[in-house]
C-alpha cells in the first residue's frame, strides 16, 4: 500500500516532463537546431549560379553563413544554359538565373509535381568592355547591333579614324546567359560575328581585352561595379567601360550611359536584365531560407553595394551640379 503514493507521484512526474518536451518541440526556433537538421537556417544545400553573378552571390553566400553557422550553401558556378538543366534534374534545390523559367521548363517541374518559387532579387546591367586605348567608348545600340552581328567586323567602319583593324568579340562563355542576351535583345536573332570567341570565364575576357586592343567584351556589371573590390580595381585600371546609347542619332555625351545604379534604376542605361533565384523545395529548407535572405533587407543591402539595383528597397538619387 505504501508503494502506491510513489508510483502515482513518478507518473505525475513523467506526464510532466513529456509535456515539457513536446512545448519545448512546438515551440523551437530554427536557429536553436542543429548542424545536420535541414531548416530555413540550418543544414546543407547545393545551388547552381549563373557564372556571371559569381561575385555577388559569393558574398551572399558568405555572410549567410556567418550569420547562420549550422548553414551550408554550396554554389556551383555555371553558364546559364547548365544552371537551368541542375533544377530541373534536381541536382540543386535553387537556382540563380538572369531569367525565369520558360514554359518548357515549367511544364517538365509540372511533371514532377513542383511549383517553383521564382523570387526578383536584382537589375543587373551588362557592361560593354574596351582596351583604353579605343577611342570609341560611346557607342549606340545600332553600332552594338552592327558589331556583334559582323555588319561591322572593322572598328574602322565604327569610326572612319580607327586603326586598331578587325573586331575580336569576346563573350564569356559558350551557352551562357550574355551570349543568349545579345543575341536575343542586341541582334535580334541575326547569327553573330564570325570572330566570335568564348574566353571560358570573365576573369579570362576581362584578360583578353585589357591585352589586346582590337577587342570588344561584355560582362555582368557586378564584376566591375563594386570599387572597394581589389580584384575590381584591378580590372578598371586595364580596360574601359564603354558608354551606350539607345537613341538612333545621339545629339551629345548626355545621350549615352554606363551601368551605374541610378541609370539602372531609371531605365536609362539600354542594356538591362532581371536577375530571379528560383527553388524547387515545396518546403521551407535552406534552399527557400537562402532565397529569403537575399530577396530580405541584408541581402539587398549587399545588391546594393555591388553596383546592381536591388528588387527592393528605397533608392535616393542626387543630382549634384558640376560646380
Amino acid at each position: 500500500m505504501t508503494k502506491l503514493p510513489a508510483l502515482s507521484r513518478l507518473f505525475s512526474l513523467s506526464v510532466a516532463a513529456c509535456g515539457l518536451l513536446l512545448m519545448a518541440a512546438c515551440n523551437r526556433n530554427p536557429d536553436s537546431a542543429g548542424p545536420d537538421e535541414d531548416t530555413s537556417t540550418t543544414g546543407r544545400v547545393n545551388i547552381s549560379v549563373d557564372e556571371t553573378f559569381a561575385p555577388i552571390l559569393k558574398s551572399h553566400i558568405d555572410t549567410f553563413q556567418q550569420l547562420y553557422v549550422y548553414a551550408h550553401v554550396t554554389a556551383a558556378y555555371k553558364p546559364e544554359d547548365f544552371v537551368a538543366q541542375d533544377i530541373l534534374t534536381d541536382k540543386v534545390r535553387a537556382v540563380v538565373l538572369a531569367r525565369q523559367l520558360n514554359a518548357a521548363e515549367k511544364s517538365e517541374l509540372e511533371k514532377q509535381k513542383l511549383i517553383p518559387r521564382t523570387t526578383h532579387i536584382a537589375t543587373d546591367g551588362l557592361a560593354i568592355i574596351l582596351h583604353p586605348s579605343n577611342p570609341d567608348s560611346l557607342l549606340t545600340m545600332a553600332q552594338l547591333s552592327a558589331i556583334f552581328s559582323g555588319r561591322q567586323a572593322d572598328w574602322q567602319q565604327v569610326s572612319g579614324k580607327s586603326k586598331l583593324g578587325p573586331i575580336d568579340v569576346v563573350f564569356d562563355a559558350n551557352r551562357s546567359s550574355t551570349t543568349r542576351y545579345v543575341q536575343d535583345s542586341i541582334t535580334r536573332g541575326a547569327p553573330l560575328s564570325k570572330r566570335v570567341f568564348a574566353a571560358k570565364s570573365n576573369p579570362a575576357l576581362l584578360d583578353y581585352v585589357a591585352t589586346h586592343p582590337n577587342a570588344i567584351g561584355i560582362v555582368g556589371a557586378n564584376w566591375i561595379s563594386d570599387r572597394d573590390d581589389a580584384a575590381v580595381q584591378r580590372f578598371l585600371k586595364r580596360v574601359r567601360v564603354a558608354s551606350i546609347s539607345s537613341e538612333a542619332s545621339p545629339k551629345s555625351v548626355d545621350d549615352y550611359y554606363q551601368p551605374f545604379q541610378a541609370y539602372l534604376a531609371l531605365k536609362k542605361y539600354p542594356l538591362r536584365r532581371e536577375v530571379y533565384i528560383i527553388s524547387r523545395e515545396g518546403r521551407a529548407g535552406l534552399g527557400t531560407g537562402f532565397a529569403s535572405f537575399i530577396a530580405g533587407t541584408k541581402g539587398q543591402l549587399i545588391v546594393l553595394k555591388s553596383g546592381l539595383m536591388p528588387a527592393t528597397g528605397q533608392t535616393r538619387i542626387i543630382n549634384t551640379s558640376k560646380k
